[in-house]
């Protein structure tokens, strides 16, 4: 019989807590999970899980609580998604990343190879899947042209004003929509501000969704050839030009202002306001929609495109949200991936590398569809 291994996940948020279930369920692993949210630890609690009321800030990762498991998950926010992964690497075991943050993991490669910790970093589902499917169509052809990825998170009932609502911190939304957005035109990398090139696009089963431009290609832009890429989020129409409307008005400018109570930013006051419209509530349906399209040269094929779509819905049974589930899963599928072996080299590592190893992708691929969440790949021959 296998021996039970032990996995710490750190950040009991809306994507943590459905990572740490599925990992515990039919007793697979043994699971804790760290945040210094007790209210959230409370959700954990009934499903075999231990929990740790922690500060994620600022902790000692060489104290017992933190330094006796096999496998580690990072789900903290982004704003210490860093400082939190460079702790767990100098313990040297294996981790899967999907703190998202701004710094380049890269820099910490060394300490990862001294340590001997294998990282799979960005590993939800976009960047994640999106990276992996990218990567994997990539490698089946001899020169790959060009490569989009459109993606959103989104509420089945639209209501006004915003149309929207996030599964993780509005923070996160809003650095999405005010950082410039890298894309690769004719094989050099531009910058255009995020919310620029508004494009239409059709999804059946949902009908007309606005994408674009964000900054989220991430690492595809140093790890992959291809003359043209980009990253494009998707929204109910209308959606960017009310985001554009605060941004170019000053409401999500950062600079602090003093008035008689203190200091605030512009900013600050804008997130305080909009997570109480943006917040998805629980039982609130939501559902992930992803379209990648990959398109390059084969040998012997000629011109080809790769197409994999995502749809997922907010499961009812388990009360999980959409972009919960397709980003969570993704990551424990991957944990699943290095727990069989299949990826353990040390090192910080990208999907799309994960993803130009077939057995490696058809592995993913079944994990998650065991949980429900289904890419549809097909291939076409171009003129």
């Amino acid at each position: 019989m296998k021996q039970q291994k032990s996995v710490l996940v750190l950040g009991a948020g809306l994507v943590g807590l459905p990572i740490a279930r599925d990992l515990v369920k039919n007793k697979e692993f043994k699971v804790s999970i760290a945040d210094l949210n007790q209210e959230r630890l409370v959700l954990a609690e009934g499903y075999g899980i231990q929990t740790l009321n922690r500060n994620l800030k600022d902790f000692d990762p060489t104290e017992d609580w933190c330094n006796q498991h096999d496998y580690y998950v990072n789900a903290v926010p982004g704003s210490i998604g860093y400082s939190v992964l460079e702790k767990l690497i100098s313990l040297g075991k294996p981790i899967v990343d999907i703190a998202f943050y701004p710094e380049n993991p890269l820099v910490l490669n060394d300490l990862a190879l001294q340590s001997g910790s294998c990282v799979i970093c960005d590993m939800g589902v976009a960047p994640g899947m999106s990276h992996l499917l990218s990567g994997y169509a990539s490698s089946q052809l001899d020169k790959t042209t060009s490569i989009l990825i459109y993606v959103g998170g989104l509420p089945a009932v639209r209501t006004q004003p915003w149309e929207y609502k996030a599964v993780f911190s509005p923070a996160d939304v809003i650095e999405e929509y005010t950082r410039p957005a890298r894309l690769i035109e004719y094989g050099r990398m531009v910058e255009k501000p995020a919310l620029s090139d508004i494009e239409q696009l059709q999804f059946d089963g949902i009908g007309t969704l606005e994408a674009f431009n964000s900054d989220g290609l991430r690492s595809l832009i140093t790890t992959m050839k291809a003359d043209f890429m980009a990253e494009k989020t998707l929204r109910y129409p209308g959606h960017a030009e009310k985001v554009k409307l605060l941004r170019d008005s000053g409401f999500l400018d950062d600079k602090l202002t003093r008035n008689n109570t203190g200091s605030l930013s512009p900013l600050n006051f804008t997130q305080q306001i909009l997570f109480k419209n943006w917040q998805l509530q629980a039982g609130e349906v939501d559902f992930t929609v992803m379209r990648i399209q990959v398109e390059g040269f084969h040998a012997k094929k000629g011109k080809l495109q790769y197409t994999f779509e995502l749809f997922d819905q907010y499961d009812t049974e388990t009360e999980t949200h959409s972009m919960a589930r397709t980003t969570g899963y993704a990551a424990t599928s991957a944990l699943r991936l290095i727990d069989a072996g299949l990826h353990t080299k040390p090192g910080i590592h990208f999907p799309e590398e994960v993803g130009h190893d077939e057995a490696a992708v058809k592995f993913m691929l079944e994990r998650l569809a065991e949980r429900s969440v289904y890419y549809e790949e097909s291939i076409q021959e171009l003129p």
